[in-house]
């Protein structure tokens, strides 16, 4: 699930992006009001939070902007104005949430399930709550993985790394890709970082079935599917 975050305060949006891609989440942070319009118009998001006051472009002139050009993606206001007033201009200006600064990271967490639980994003990836490669599916929604009809364990980030493969099937995935979208990092630590953790999913989802699912493409990268 990929979101993006809106927000000004670097405190509040490094604390707030951690919580989120420790929960799994993809996030993309914009500390100005036009760039983050121009991602949300450019992006595919599954969820936007949106602070109300940014540099440049209001929050709530963006979400307008967004609605009037017909984009239908969840979006959770955040701001330090909490009156009942300021919080129906949010909700009227296209806003689906309002959060009142500051606020508790657990209740944030909660309120981005639940609009990604009511299913309106307009992303395509949206659509696919559950994700198939042959016998093993992965529930996006409740976080769950099965092979066969076996429940697998995975951490945090084996999970955000079975889901980024199984978002791209039978496609060659390089570890470039894998370094910016599953653990945002845009330039190469040089370590086995990848190859650790690829090697323990390989033995969680192909361990103690015939077929395996995840290959290594020699020099490319790595590609998840049925290969005879």
């Amino acid at each position: 699930m990929r979101i993006l975050l809106a927000e000004d305060d670097i405190e509040i949006a490094t604390h707030v992006s951690k919580g989120l891609r420790d929960a799994g989440y993809e996030v993309v942070h914009e500390a100005d009001g036009e760039a983050a319009l121009a991602a949300a118009g450019a992006g595919q998001f599954d969820l936007l939070i949106i602070d109300r006051m940014l540099p440049h472009k209001d929050g709530l002139a963006i979400i307008a902007a967004l609605r009037a050009a017909g984009s239908a993606t969840p979006v959770l206001v955040l701001s330090a104005l909490g009156t009942v007033d300021h919080r129906v201009e949010g909700l009227k200006a296209g806003g689906d949430d309002y959060l009142v600064k500051p606020f508790a990271l657990a209740e944030l967490l909660a309120r981005v399930e639940a609009l990604l639980r009511r299913g309106g994003s307009g992303s395509a990836a949206a659509g696919k709550m559950l994700l198939r490669v042959g016998d093993l599916e992965l529930d996006r929604m409740s976080r769950k993985v099965v092979r066969a009809g076996k429940p697998i364990m995975l951490t945090a980030r084996e999970f955000k790394l079975l889901e980024y493969l199984m978002l791209h099937p039978d496609q060659v995935v390089t570890r470039t890709m894998l370094l910016e979208h599953v653990w945002d990092l845009h330039f190469d630590p040089q370590t086995n970082l990848i190859d650790v953790h690829i090697s323990r999913l390989r033995q969680e989802i192909d361990r103690d079935f015939g077929r395996p699912l995840l290959h290594t493409v020699r020099g490319a990268g790595y590609m998840i599917g049925e290969r005879a």
